[in-house]
């Protein structure tokens, strides 16, 4: 059976305005992420699903892109409207977008 097609959009044409949900780990969101997007980790999604924002389509971020397709795969299943952001933080910081850090130190993706 084939995995359920996930809707992607490339970093680059996310909007300005998009709902961003990051999740990647503690250490890599700290590093560096997306002013105002709510960073739940993977593994904790499902027992945070009151955490995550209302949006109509929430963008799900990772590092890649294949964190965040598997999430966004899991909460289309679950009667959420999910796109999955293609290429993830790299390509989203490759792209010149702007990101913040939580440590002090300058934003990078690890």
């Amino acid at each position: 059976m084939m995995p359920q097609q996930v809707p992607s959009v490339p970093a680059a044409e996310v909007p300005q305005d998009a709902v961003v949900l990051d999740v990647r780990e503690d250490e890599e969101w700290a590093a560096g992420h997306i002013d105002g997007a709510t960073h739940i980790p993977m593994g904790q999604v499902p027992s945070r699903l009151d955490e995550i924002p209302e949006a109509d389509p929430l963008y799900v971020m990772c590092r890649g892109g294949g964190r965040s397709a598997r999430v966004a795969a899991w909460l289309n299943q679950n009667g959420y409207d999910a796109v999955n952001v293609g290429g993830g933080m790299g390509a989203w910081d490759a792209a010149g977008r702007a990101i913040v850090s939580e440590n002090g130190h300058p934003p990078y993706v690890v």
